[in-house]
């Protein structure tokens, strides 16, 4: 009896091995085709915290295996609020840790038992076949300098795609993007008008179209351009908005020297004629509102043709960049230099009380320029001695248009400069002033005409 007692326990005992082998090698089986599986497999405790998952989740939520167990499900489905409902299949949006979103068809499976849940997230083929495609385009978005971003109406989630980061200073996935992150970033002098551009594209459903300056961490400013719209629910209630945003600092920079060698000469800095004959117009229409005067004065130098001649054209031009600063040294602020070519200068001045007399603030004007220019000019050593005929010609006193005003201002000079060195003729005077001293002027004042 005993012996046979004994056997049984042997054949039970072998059975249980053999049986315990066999689920072990059907278990083996089984985890191997888990790895192998395209589809990604998360397992949840009750707390929604992944306790176990497959190779594919990890690589379709785009995020390291380890980072993924004992993670709350949240932490990479964002959007999920609640589970579907098992065999549910269902649409949401996945996030890596490095910011990165895409969407991902998941369905809850059965749960294994009331407190464990497992989700399967469904690999998309064409997002699979598209990931060179996908390269492609970071690196494209990269090198032009232009990105992709989507915000979640109301939160502070944000995305934003690779190239962002480097528009804000930030190298990819060194922060993690945020709305408070994104305004506190604008320069505060643009936070205003960027933030009700938004709320009227919510409000309306027009297209936001802003170009603003940020603030990177090291204090540099650049400039984006930043363009988007909403995407609305069923109900038509906005819920997102999307866009793209470009770097155009380099931009601004090459329309800044554009506009700097349009209205700018490119020898002195000085406005040319273009940028004098806009300021001029303007100067005018304030004038006649104002009821005040505006003074312009042509000059033209004396002795620069020998310079030039003599000691060649690098010598002329170190002449011209004196006298372009000399010029604006003597000269309020609000007054504008420009340089039409050659040795011929304009002087605006806008402002001036239509109280005072004409010929004594032409004078007071033209000798302290003259005075400016007295002193020689020294080039490598050498002094060169300069002066300068001057023709001014006064708003409203002799003439109400631009045109009027330049051609008189013009007659003026050449009627001084016929005259010999340093002097002056206003546009109404039949008699030509020398540079004499403020007691000779004062003398004559009475006998000149208007």
């Amino acid at each position: 009896m005993n012996l046979f007692l004994i056997a049984c326990a042997v054949l039970i005992a072998l059975g249980a091995t053999g049986w315990i082998l066999h689920a072990r090698r059907q278990l083996k089986r089984y985890r191997a085709l888990l790895d192998m599986s395209p589809n990604g497999m998360l397992m949840l405790d009750a707390k929604r915290n992944v306790i176990w998952h497959n190779p594919a989740a990890a690589k379709l939520l785009n995020c390291r295996r380890q980072s993924l167990t004992g993670s709350p499900l949240s932490r990479f489905l964002p959007m999920l609020d609640t589970l579907p409902a098992p065999m549910q299949r269902q649409e949401t949006l996945a996030q890596s840790p490095q910011g990165e979103r895409q969407q991902v068809d998941i369905t809850r499976l059965p749960d294994v038992t009331r407190r464990t849940a497992v989700i399967l997230i469904h690999p998309d083929p064409a997002h699979q076949a598209s990931n060179e495609a996908m390269e492609r385009l970071k690196r494209s978005q990269y090198f032009a300098q232009i990105g992709t971003w989507d915000w979640d109406i109301g939160t502070d989630r944000l995305y934003w795609s690779e190239a962002i980061y480097g528009m804000f200073g930030y190298q990819p996935g060194e922060v993690v993007p945020s709305y408070q992150l994104f305004c506190d970033s604008v320069h505060p002098d643009d936070q205003e008008r960027v933030l009700e551009g938004e709320r009227r594209c919510i409000e309306t459903g027009q297209n936001h179209d802003e170009e603003y300056r940020v603030v990177w961490p090291d204090g540099s400013v650049h400039w984006l351009r930043e363009t988007g719209n909403v995407i609305s629910n069923a109900q038509g209630k906005p819920f997102k908005m999307m866009g793209v945003v470009r770097d155009i600092t380099e931009d601004k920079r090459s329309t800044r020297a554009l506009e700097q060698l349009a209205h700018h000469d490119a020898l002195t800095g000085l406005p040319n004629r273009v940028a004098l004959e806009q300021q001029l117009q303007q100067a005018l229409t304030l004038a006649h509102k104002q009821q005040s005067r505006v003074a312009l004065v042509f000059m033209d130098l004396n002795n620069f043709k020998y310079i030039n001649d003599q000691h060649g054209h690098a010598t002329g031009d170190q002449v011209l960049i004196t006298v372009a600063k000399r010029l604006r040294t003597a000269l309020r602020a609000s007054d504008m230099v420009a340089r039409l070519g050659g040795d011929e200068f304009v002087i605006l001045m806008e402002g001036l009380s239509q109280q005072l007399r004409l010929n004594d603030e032409a004078h007071a004007l033209c000798e302290k320029l003259f005075t400016e220019l007295a002193a020689p000019v020294l080039v490598e050593g050498r002094q060169h001695r300069i002066g300068a005929s001057l023709g001014v010609a006064m708003f409203p006193d002799h003439a109400l248009t631009l045109d009027k005003l330049i051609h008189a201002a013009d007659l003026a000079m050449y009627a001084a400069k016929r005259s010999g060195n340093n002097q002056y003729r206003l546009a109404s005077d039949v008699t030509t002033h020398a540079h004499t001293s403020a007691l000779e002027v004062n003398r004559a004042a009475g006998g000149q005409s208007e």
